[in-house]
């Protein structure tokens, strides 16, 4: 029985406003994104290996090891957090600043867990396509094939909650990210430009501005596209659903069955 339907694809390409349209239509639980507790992620915690405690002051060594134990070390929430000891855990924060030999098991392993404790149909957005890509092929330039061998990893521990994959494909990425400009902001283009043109996948390419930023979106959605394909999962691609949104969310819930 289907307990899991993810929303994917490029920002701005209404990956949240869709996941939010299907768990009204199914009557099943949203997770967004942003929603600081999500079951399938780790959004803004941070990462101590257990030989690392020593370097933090016995008051902070109690909020770590109620966090979360496990690959050697504890998943803690940084928010709540102050003063210097904020500054250390965001020092090791997951998906900014771990390596991946630390990060990657750490991530499989709240897989796991989220795939073990699931007894309620839930609809997520973007933890599944988005996070990946954007850890293995931005940050770590890693090539598409250890991406694709990552992504294929988690897609082996949801398989029993039978996922669905609903990704949003955009043909023209430059006119989406202008249309969302004035909600989002410049401080926001300029973080995600930043992100994109100067990490791993990037920087080795030259890749600068808003130029740099569309050309490497992409390229991601292309590659998110064959790796999808390539996992033998229940999805569906809807093209440039923005053209047409009620026929695009009658698409999706026709495909879901």
């Amino acid at each position: 029985m289907r307990r899991l339907v993810i929303t994917e694809g490029l920002p701005c390409s209404g990956k949240s406003t869709s996941a939010k349209f299907i768990a009204e239509q199914l009557g099943w639980r949203f997770v967004d994104e942003g929603s600081g507790n999500n079951p399938a992620d780790w959004e803004f915690h941070a990462f101590v290996n257990e030989d690392e405690l020593p370097e933090f002051s016995p008051e902070q060594q109690k909020v770590i090891t109620a966090g979360v134990k496990g690959c050697g070390g504890f998943v803690v929430p940084i928010s709540g957090t102050e003063g210097e000891f904020f500054d250390r855990l965001l020092s090791r924060k997951i998906y900014d600043f771990l390596p991946w030999e630390t990060e990657r098991p750490v991530m499989l392993e709240k897989w796991q867990s989220f795939a073990g404790n699931c007894t309620e149909p839930v609809v997520l957005d973007c933890v599944f396509l988005q996070n990946p890509m954007c850890e293995t092929m931005m940050r770590f330039g890693f090539p598409e094939q250890v991406s694709a061998e990552y992504i294929r990893e988690i897609a082996d521990i949801i398989r029993p909650l039978e996922p669905f994959v609903v990704y949003l494909k955009c043909s023209n990425i430059r006119s989406r990210i202008e249309a969302a400009l004035p909600e989002r902001g410049e401080e926001w283009l300029n973080a995600v430009v930043d992100y994109h043109c100067g990490g791993g996948y990037g920087k080795p390419l030259g890749l600068s501005g808003f130029e740099g930023y569309v050309s490497a979106l992409e390229e991601r959605q292309r590659r998110e596209l064959r790796i999808l394909g390539s996992l033998g999962m229940d999805c569906i691609v809807i093209e440039d659903p923005e053209q047409n949104w009620d026929s695009s969310y009658q698409e999706m819930i026709a495909a879901l069955g």
